[in-house]
């Protein structure tokens, strides 16, 4: 794959399902059940955007972007595009955005909290991807 994709395109988030699946294994994910949705705001095309992954024992069997309202997850993060791009960029870390007040997280913190190093791991497979931001 040598273009770029465009960030939070269909395109993309095709490519982010497929490397997730391909990359990380059910062990490597714990063989967790949740669901997560990151809530972009202020995109550059002026609308909300989300991205939304659900994991079943271990397997991320959802993963899309949408606009709009985002469906029910046991996780939100919200924050700006920008602050999301330099965590998909592999620049800043999630945990540091989330405890510096960029990102604001809904749901079970002490849980979040335990998976924090499993989303770090999915950061790194997005970071790969060669994407147009």
């Amino acid at each position: 794959m040598g273009e770029k994709l465009t960030y939070l395109s269909p395109e993309w988030c095709e490519e982010v399902k497929a490397r997730l699946a391909r990359e990380i294994s059910p062990e490597k994910m714990k063989y967790i059940t949740t669901s997560m949705t990151n809530v972009y705001r202020n995109c550059p095309d002026g609308r909300d955007k989300y991205l939304y992954f659900k994991c079943e024992d271990g397997v991320f069997t959802d993963v899309f972007v949408g606009d709009g309202e985002p469906p029910k997850a046991e996780f939100v993060i919200t924050g700006d595009y920008s602050t999301f791009a330099s965590i998909s960029q592999g620049k800043l870390k999630s945990q540091r955005a989330l405890m510096g007040g960029k990102l604001k997280l809904r749901g079970n913190m002490v849980k979040a909290l335990k998976l924090a190093s499993l989303a770090d791991r999915l950061n790194f497979v997005i970071a790969g991807i060669p994407t147009d931001y």
